[in-house]
């Protein structure tokens, strides 16, 4: 979901299919945490395990928590068309900022989950004589780290952000054309009233795509 704005190959579709898309897969990710953590509570209270008393279990609440409010506000805010631009200029970089804090401490979450699951299982052979269950989930956490690493490298990148001219047909006035295309360039001189409205509809989409680039880019 991060990076589905920073793939290239998506750069020709619309900026609309990406935000459903973006909302979608992060949707998605919400409803198997939310499922993930009712297991965890029916397994601990099944077989009598305290809830809630490790680091592992502190820090991957809170993240649950904050990455449902991110959800919410991202739909309320970038994806409806209700927000006022200041209002999503004010927000995108926490916004930004905390979709990437939230998944590195996602991959955080994971990783002292996977540790604690290996010391309270492997008895015997101990986890610490290094049994091929321990190598395997080690390899697994090394992979994790490449993993958010990459992300996160991919969305700090300016030449992996989505070109701003893309949005130009998202945001140019109806019956208006940009600066600089072929239907411009053939208005005939006896037209000059045409030309005149037409450089007033190029120069009315430069201010709306100004004013609107922070709600109409995203990384998280």
């Amino acid at each position: 979901a991060i990076i589905v704005y920073r793939l290239p190959w998506t750069w020709k579709c619309s900026k609309l299919l990406m935000k459903f898309i973006h909302a979608g897969l992060n949707t998605i990710a919400m409803i198997l945490a939310i499922v993930s953590m009712v297991a965890v509570f029916e397994f601990h209270n099944a077989s009598n395990i305290p809830n809630m008393y490790s680091l592992h279990s502190w820090i991957g609440l809170t993240a649950v928590i904050f990455y449902s409010l991110q959800l919410f506000l991202g739909f309320a805010v970038f994806l409806l068309p209700f927000a006022p631009v200041p209002l999503r200029e004010a927000l995108m970089p926490i916004h930004v900022y905390s979709g990437l804090t939230i998944f590195a401490t996602v991959i955080a979450t994971a990783l002292m989950g996977i540790t604690e699951k290996l010391i309270f299982s492997l008895k015997n052979p101990a986890y610490s004589t290094s049994p091929p269950e321990a190598t395997f989930v080690n390899c697994l956490g090394l992979l994790l780290v490449i993993f958010g690493a990459l992300i996160l490298w991919m969305a700090s990148r300016p030449h992996w952000k989505r070109p701003p001219e893309e949005n130009a047909k998202l945001l140019r006035p109806i019956g208006g054309t940009p600066e600089g295309t072929e239907e411009e360039s053939t208005v005939t001189d006896g037209s000059n009233t045409d030309k005149s409205d037409m450089r007033i509809n190029s120069e009315a989409a430069r201010k709306n795509l100004k004013l609107d680039e922070a709600g109409q880019r995203s990384t998280m």
